[in-house]
């Protein structure tokens, strides 16, 4: 409410006053600043630049007051599963249920889940599993170390990297760890990593905190196989792909101490129609009845486009609030007419459309982090260095919902392009997240679930997270190597059984009907020219939607992705078609389908998936 705001102010005030609230651990002298300063470095949050933080929180209260709603919406309802229900949740959503539920579908594939995992990850299974089983001893469930010494699986295959407790070795895991921060390593495990950082930091007695500010510059080394990005893979693989983020990232925090207990969202009654106040799902359905592929909300991407069309070189853009009497005439014009074409978008000016932007986020019946998530994004900062923090937060992006994901990126794309305009707007990074961490972590009756020192606290906190989802966008919708290594494990385990299967099936229908003789068991002539192509040192590409059925190209050590698509298109000048709508897709093999980097190199990836074909597709809607 309004007096808990001013009373937040005043209390924020007099702590950086008196010295008793400190962003940073030392104190900064920020004396002579204006109240409102453009902060153009982009290292540091220091308490004048929290100012505009609860300016924001104030104006968002403000905005609120005597909002008079004809249908009041129901505020977000937490609710902490008891201990053993949310360890039973965790596995479920982890693919693991038949651990403790019998009944449960797919024991075959929570196997082929299990041969993938490393020890960390095992580790953060066998954690939970124990819980449940010590929560049930009543009940008939197999000891925890007998599940992990099954054979085959994890006891025999996985084992912890020989750089962990060596101080001194020289092996590629302590090499890829000890590089400069700048650099992030995607193809070892993030929870391997860390538990190496923490044995090392213990034997050389080093602190495990990080209370420096500052931003590295991180970057991602090129990978030749290519990197893979969220919407580049099928929805089959994208499945393995949550299960394997959800106890990868749990194995992270198990490796730091932390205990992340998620909450779950109780079941609202929640607007059906409408532009604001609306399930995403809900409205992303209504607006794919409008425009086929629509993966954010057209409301949201006409108020960016509006709010780009009048310039982004307006001073303190997203921080100056629209007049609240307007922007609340604007949101029931727009619920009426937006739709129907009807609403005049040259009457609406520019920092009323930033509002209804912001409002827009908020007034989501659940919140865009999501109930679920929201925890893991807040317990980002507790890790002890920049890295993991970053590798924690590109995990927690990787398991939002699609629709929460792909909303977020839209959003986070529009913030850096508001940024890159700082010198003429004065909106910094570090401006534009204070401003906008209320509106995407403040989701409704939120305030109401603190206290005032809690707020106080996360006021910084969710400031900087912003900032890291801002910075760092690139990096956090890139799904990690060694986690799509052990996508492509899982399916050539799973590849593996149903070979076995098919082989069985031939072989009791020889016996059965004794006309099959083994001369004819041959490849199909697809695969056979497929294999012989590749040896010859060709790959054959196909491109069925353009009707072109095969099409040779040479197999070099720097062919690259971009060069096929660039010889099909040298090739089919009848054919009008963009070059960013078409992605060379790799399908098959161990994996399900992947539209690849266009830096990849293809003699490389054929060597890790020699089964795999080629085929250039209408990209897919991303």
């Amino acid at each position: 409410n309004v007096n808990k705001t001013k009373e937040m102010i005043v209390d924020f005030r007099k702590h950086r006053r008196t010295g008793l609230y400190s962003v940073q651990s030392r104190l900064k002298n920020a004396s002579g600043k204006p109240p409102y300063h453009c902060y153009n470095s982009r290292d540091e949050l220091d308490e004048l630049l929290m100012d505009e933080y609860w300016t924001e929180v104030e104006n968002i209260t403000l905005s609120g007051e005597g909002k008079g709603d004809a249908e009041p919406q129901e505020v977000v309802q937490l609710k902490l599963p008891d201990e053993g229900e949310q360890e039973k949740a965790w596995l479920t959503e982890a693919g693991l249920a038949t651990l403790f539920d019998e009944s449960a579908s797919d024991p075959e594939d929570m196997m082929g889940l299990l041969f993938t995992l490393t020890r960390t990850q095992a580790a953060a299974v066998e954690k939970r599993f124990e819980t449940i089983r010590k929560r049930n001893k009543q009940h008939h469930i197999p000891d925890v170390r007998d599940i992990f010494k099954l054979p085959g699986t994890l006891e025999s295959k996985v084992s912890l990297p020989q750089v962990v407790g060596q101080g001194n070795g020289a092996g590629p895991s302590e090499q890829s760890v000890s590089e400069p921060e700048t650099d992030i390593n995607l193809e070892l495990s993030f929870s391997d990593q860390a538990l190496i950082y923490k044995v090392d930091s213990k034997a050389s007695s080093e602190a495990l905190t990080d209370t420096d500010d500052k931003l590295p510059n991180f970057k991602l080394s090129r990978d030749k196989t290519g990197l893979t990005k969220m919407g580049d893979l099928s929805p089959q693989d994208m499945k393995k792909v949550h299960r394997l983020v959800l106890i990868e990232m749990t194995a992270l925090f198990d490796t730091a101490g932390i205990d992340l207990k998620a909450h779950k969202a109780v079941k609202l009654k929640v607007k059906e129609s409408g532009l604001f106040g609306v399930p995403l799902a809900t409205l992303l359905e209504q607006d794919q009845r409008r425009q086929p592929g629509t993966k954010v909300p057209i409301i949201l991407q006409r108020l960016i486009f509006h709010i780009e069309e009048e310039g982004l070189d307006t001073e303190w853009l997203l921080r100056i609030p629209g007049s609240a009497t307007r922007v609340k005439a604007v949101h029931v014009e727009l619920e009426g007419k937006f739709y129907e074409g009807l609403f005049s978008w040259e009457s609406l000016k520019q920092h009323d459309a930033a509002s209804l932007l912001k409002l827009f986020i908020r007034e989501l019946p659940h919140p865009l982090l999501t109930v679920e998530y929201l925890i893991a994004f807040m317990a980002v900062l507790k890790l002890p260095t920049k890295t993991q923090q970053l590798q924690a937060l590109n995990l927690v992006v990787l398991l939002l919902p699609e629709s929460s994901r792909d909303v977020l990126k839209a959003l986070m794309e529009f913030l850096q392009r508001v940024i890159d305009h700082k010198e003429q707007n004065k909106m910094t990074l570090n401006n534009v997240a204070v401003v906008m961490a209320p509106n995407i972590f403040m989701f409704k009756g939120f305030r109401n679930k603190i206290s005032m020192q809690q707020e106080l606290s996360m006021a910084t906190e969710t400031a900087n997270i912003v900032r890291l989802l801002i910075r760092y966008q690139n990096l956090l919708w890139t799904i990690p190597k060694f986690i799509m290594n052990q996508v492509r494990k899982q399916n050539t385990e799973n590849q593996k059984k149903i070979s076995k299967e098919r082989a069985m099936r031939k072989l009791l229908k020889k016996i059965a009907y004794d006309r099959e003789k083994p001369e004819k068991q041959e490849k199909p002539p697809s695969e056979v020219r497929a294999a012989d192509s590749s040896s010859q040192g060709v790959i054959r590409v196909q491109a069925p939607q353009f009707s072109k059925v095969s099409m040779a190209v040479q197999l070099t050590e720097e062919l690259q992705a971009s060069d096929v698509l660039s010889h099909f298109l040298s090739q089919k000048s009848s054919v009008s078609v963009k070059r960013e709508d078409l992605c060379l897709y790799e399908i098959g093999g161990n994996i399900k389908e992947r539209c690849l980097d266009e830096d990849t190199y293809m003699k490389d990836l054929l060597e890790l998936n020699p089964s795999a074909k080629w085929v250039i597709k209408w990209i897919i809607q991303r």
